[in-house]
């Protein structure tokens, strides 16, 4: 097993067991919206998880194949059980090492991912996978937060990476933009979200310390309060939608 597979295994499982918390009924049917999934069209859902994306596309597409793509196998395994189940012909639940996707160059019409490559350590590898794997004007639509505008020094990440769970970085817009530019991707459309994020206690060892490295202002900013067991925060969610030109 490659030393990349170790390391995100219980990361994406422990990104799995939070699904409820991040579920999201306006903002699926917003996401599902700008996508326009087409019959005949292959959608790739990248860091798929537990399929929140994967199974409503399908579900609400069955002239369109969707693929998710993931690390954690049994999860694969337990999607892949639920779509038998369910008699859902259209979908397909596959592994891969954590950086190199396993499909031949020009394989799919439309890459989605939610949620997830805030975890991904070489980020700009995988999005050169995304790149070459995409037909010639396929789409790339990512989902995923970001710090906010005045959170110059950062807090937000340093933040999440107090629970361990392998949070790696939080994108601008203009990141995307220019990580994306540089694989021939250009913007064509966007929406803004927010996500309420909780954080069990007992995950956040340092969380004072943390706070004394940042300004007030750039705290207060994310809304964050605190209940006896858990810190809430808010984040703001980037919604992306590029072109492979």
């Amino acid at each position: 097993m490659k030393q990349q597979e170790l390391v995100l295994k219980p990361v994406l499982r422990k990104l799995i067991s939070i699904n409820k918390q991040t579920q999201d009924e306006k903002h699926l049917k917003d996401i599902l919206a700008i996508i326009n999934v087409k019959s005949g069209m292959k959608v790739l859902d990248l860091g798929c998880g537990s399929g929140y994306l994967t199974f409503p596309i399908a579900k609400r597409n069955e002239n369109a194949y969707v693929v998710g793509l993931d690390i954690v196998t049994d999860t694969l395994e337990r999607n892949t059980k639920k779509a038998q189940e369910t008699n859902i012909k259209n979908v397909e639940f596959i592994s891969y090492d954590g950086i190199t996707f396993p499909f031949e160059d020009n394989s799919f019409d439309l890459v989605v991912t939610r949620y997830a490559l805030h975890h991904f350590p070489e980020i700009r590898k995988s999005v050169r996978e995304v790149a070459r794997v995409l037909k010639g004007d396929g789409l790339f639509f990512i989902s995923d937060p970001r710090p906010n505008a005045c959170d110059i020094t950062r807090f937000v990440d340093d933040y999440m990476q107090l629970k361990k769970d392998g949070h790696i970085k939080f994108y601008t817009k203009d990141e995307w933009m220019q990580i994306c530019g540089e694989n021939h991707m250009h913007y064509v459309h966007s929406f803004d979200s927010e996500i309420r994020f909780p954080k069990k206690k007992s995950t956040a060892e340092g969380y004072e310390e943390v706070l004394s490295r940042h300004e007030k202002s750039i705290i207060e900013s994310y809304r964050l309060t605190q209940t006896e067991d858990e810190i809430w925060i808010t984040e703001q969610v980037n919604n992306l939608l590029f072109t492979l030109t």
